[in-house]
């Protein structure tokens, strides 16, 4: 990839974080819309945690495959195929006629979206590659993040209550053709020296584990015990099929080799639990102000905006905090905020006074804020560059799956709760071990954090960045011999 100067930097950074902006903007638009949804298409807790998890299942199943694919064949040439596919799934979800045609169509959008983040954030790794320069271009990565908080429960508010549900998947329209022609002209192409063969049964394996989980734990209020079991006996039969069988292949689906590097494993811990955090919270938080206190979406949204902007604020702090400092202390911040928003919810009914609610809201803005530029960093900074997009794809992977998990998990919690009430009359005591799962995750990332983030762990990055590159210069030396 050739050397660009400060400005074509700059655009190409802007350019990534359109992707990551339509990506974004969806999940949190679709959150506000859900009870138009449930309304207009008759769906249950289950059918709406459905629309959410298919999209985040679908990505976190082939994460992987679209970043060592794009080290393989070309990062510009996957990232714009990204841009197609999730423009057009964009256009299919607008037009579903019921609830199980759009959550076919969110898995469509799913595809296109599992070569949009990886990838950029690949491109993101090979254009900046000065480590602190690269620290605060992540940081504005992350701060698009914030964006698309604060933008999201407004936007999709407004357009819920003027238009309807359906047009909130208008705006990826004009956003993704823009950044498919600027893409086009303004980034260069780029590839790894030797990316990975396709591994068709380790992506089989993935994709067996991550839906069989889910559907498990979704399922489980309302399906027999038999059934859920045969789900769960799936998923770890795949796990484990997983955990035996990668190791043994030259070039497989998840280098586990990776999971050596201390701050590369907590960076996946961490990603897992606050973005589990983050799917159960905005999960809980839309079906409360809608469902229960009666707001419109537009009003939903404006009660969600603290938490928005504090997202958007601290991201680009968190950035230069790592930059110059480190991981710990984003870390230290993340941690704390989150638990005690999940703590002040579950133990103090935050949600029944005006007050406590916007400081709860306050408080998981102030900590997802800061948690996301730390995870990236760590992921991508002990790797080697020839695999940043395999690097990538598994740090995106573990949000995916948290976010996944904390639909599945807290939705589930959520429906065994309410079971034939209504939401009204037991929806803060049936959602109080939800939030209790949310602090608990708030809680790992501030211990898996101070962990993983200290001098020794470095150190395991280093020795596992230098195995890598010295197994990638053997495998490079025998092919030529």
């Amino acid at each position: 990839m050739p050397e660009l100067n400060h400005r074509r930097r700059m655009l190409v950074l802007a350019i990534c974080c359109m992707s990551l902006l339509i990506v974004s903007l969806d999940n949190t638009v679709l959150n506000v819309a859900l009870p138009s949804m449930q309304r207009e298409l008759h769906a249950s807790t289950a059918g709406l945690q459905w629309t959410i998890d298919a999209y985040t299942l679908v990505l976190a199943s082939l994460l992987m495959l679209a970043g060592s694919t794009a080290d393989r064949i070309g990062r510009k040439r996957v990232f714009m195929a990204g841009l197609v596919v999730f423009t057009i799934g964009s256009v299919l979800c607008s037009l579903a006629p019921n609830l199980e045609s759009l959550i076919a169509f969110r898995m469509v959008q799913a595809v296109g979206g599992s070569m949009l983040n990886p990838v950029a954030m690949s491109i993101i790794t090979n254009t900046f590659t000065e480590p602190r320069e690269r620290a605060r271009a992540i940081g504005v990565w992350g701060g698009v993040v914030g964006i698309s908080m604060a933008a999201g429960p407004l936007i999709g508010g407004l357009l819920v209550d003027s238009v309807g549900w359906r047009s909130i998947f208008w705006i990826n329209l004009p956003v993704g053709l823009v950044a498919l022609l600027l893409t086009l002209r303004y980034v260069p192409e780029s590839r790894a020296p030797k990316a990975r063969r396709p591994d068709p049964v380790g992506q089989l394996l993935v994709i067996a584990l991550l839906g069989s989980l889910t559907y498990a734990i979704i399922e489980a209020p309302h399906s027999s015990a038999p059934k859920v079991i045969a789900f769960g006996a799936l998923a770890l039969a795949a796990l484990l099929s997983l955990l035996w069988y990668e190791p043994r292949r030259a070039e497989p689906l998840i280098d586990l080799r990776f999971f050596r590097s201390a701050p590369f494993s907590g960076a996946t811990v961490v990603a897992i639990s606050a973005f589990a955090a983050l799917g159960g919270f905005l999960f809980l938080s839309t079906l409360y102000l809608q469902n229960v206190r009666g707001l419109t979406a537009l009003n939903a949204g404006l009660w969600m905006l603290p938490m928005a902007a504090l997202t958007f604020v601290s991201a680009p702090l968190s950035g230069r905090l790592v930059g110059s400092r480190g991981p710990r202390l984003s870390l230290f911040v993340a941690g704390v905020a989150m638990t005690a928003s999940g703590v002040l919810f579950a133990a103090f009914e935050a949600e029944t006074s005006n007050v406590t609610l916007v400081i709860g809201y306050v408080l998981f803005g102030l900590g997802f804020g800061f948690v996301n530029a730390p995870i990236t960093n760590t992921a991508v900074s002990g790797m080697p560059r020839a695999q940043a997009g395999v690097a990538a794809a598994v740090a995106s992977t573990s949000r995916q799956i948290g976010q996944t998990l904390g639909v599945a998990v807290i939705g589930a919690v959520l429906a065994a709760g309410v079971g034939a009430s209504s939401y009204r009359e037991v929806f803060v005591s049936a959602a109080r071990p939800g939030w209790w799962i949310i602090a608990a995750c708030g809680l790992v990332v501030l211990v898996v954090g101070a962990l993983t983030s200290g001098r020794w762990a470095r150190r395991t990055a280093e020795r596992t960045a230098e195995r890598l590159e010295s197994a990638e210069v053997k495998e490079q030396a025998d092919v030529l011999a």
